[in-house]
């Protein structure tokens, strides 16, 4: 009798020994999934492509965020807005990037896509710093790039010929600077590049080359951008509707976006990117705007 009470005894120990270690491990165990989900970062890859005018942006915001998650991938292409919206449509990219509404692209499902406005960026005329003229009216901006006026000297510039840079149809540069640059007149033909990068090069090393860039673009003195009408093209007069030559930048998916693709739009329109690395890149933050447009191209106080 008394062996048996003494193994009952023991018996119950053993039990609670093994029910306080249990109860032990998984506390450490949910502290360690605690500390596992505090630090995780996120992983996977997407591609993302389209604008040339916002690839500056997305390429920088890409390269800190994978800095600060190594496990992600994000590859960034540009190839123009139009190559943006069909590939993201088409499901063989992530994101596509667009200077344009997606409703303002003819074959583009937009109803399928979802619009997130990332940033306004401003865009210009840019010239060869030797054509000898920073300010230009809208009138003879239209003339220059119809081939109406034919040499800088018509304009108070050097005597030399107008050399026009395009960018092909597809881009969202050109649309956006056709629209509201030229009030819809086609441009004449002319040297015509996929890449803003080239047309950028393409005006500083050709004599009386003119093009026409995102602000982003403008980092130094190799082109020179032009006011039109007098208004200077700056951040401050895009924001108040001054200036009239902009455009948001849509970062686009099929349908909402989930995994990497979202997270990484979080980031893009996260405190450290909106407020600094967007500012510090030549684009403007959508919420600095004082005007709005639509997809129709109507703009409006805020």
């Amino acid at each position: 009798m008394k062996n048996f009470k003494k193994y009952g005894l023991l018996l119950i120990i053993a039990m609670l020994v093994a029910f306080a270690a249990a109860c032990g491990n998984g506390s450490a165990d949910e502290n360690a999934g605690d500390d596992k989900e505090g630090s995780e970062t996120a992983s996977g890859s997407i591609v993302v492509s389209g604008s040339s005018a916002m690839q500056p942006l997305v390429a920088a915001a890409a390269e800190e965020f994978m800095a600060e998650n190594p496990d992600a991938d994000i590859q960034v292409n540009a190839g123009g807005s139009g190559t943006g919206l069909s590939q993201v449509s088409e499901g063989s990219v992530q994101i596509g990037n667009s200077d344009v509404f997606a409703e303002e692209k003819e074959g583009i499902p937009a109803d399928e896509l979802v619009d997130h406005k990332v940033a306004v960026v401003g865009m210009t005329a840019a010239v060869n710093p030797d054509v000898g003229i920073e300010d230009i009216s809208k009138e003879d901006l239209k003339k220059v790039f119809t081939g109406e006026i034919k040499n800088w000297k018509e304009l108070g510039g050097k005597d030399q010929k107008i050399t026009l840079v395009n960018r092909p149809d597809s881009s969202g540069t050109r649309a956006t600077f056709v629209k509201y640059g030229l009030d819809g007149e086609t441009p004449a033909e002319g040297i015509t590049e996929d890449s803003s990068n080239t047309v950028k090069k393409i005006i500083s090393e050709t004599d009386g080359a003119i093009g026409y860039l995102a602000f982003s673009y403008f980092t130094d003195d190799s082109v020179t951008p032009l006011a039109v009408d007098g208004v200077k093209a700056t951040d401050e007069n895009v924001q108040k509707g001054d200036f009239p030559i902009w455009a948001y930048e849509h970062s686009y998916t099929k349908g909402e976006p989930d995994g990497l693709a979202k997270t990484f739009l979080d980031y893009m329109m996260s405190e450290d990117v909106q407020n600094g690395l967007l500012k510090d890149q030549g684009y403007i933050a959508a919420t600095k705007m004082e005007v709005e447009r639509d997809a129709e191209g109507k703009q409006t106080k805020k």
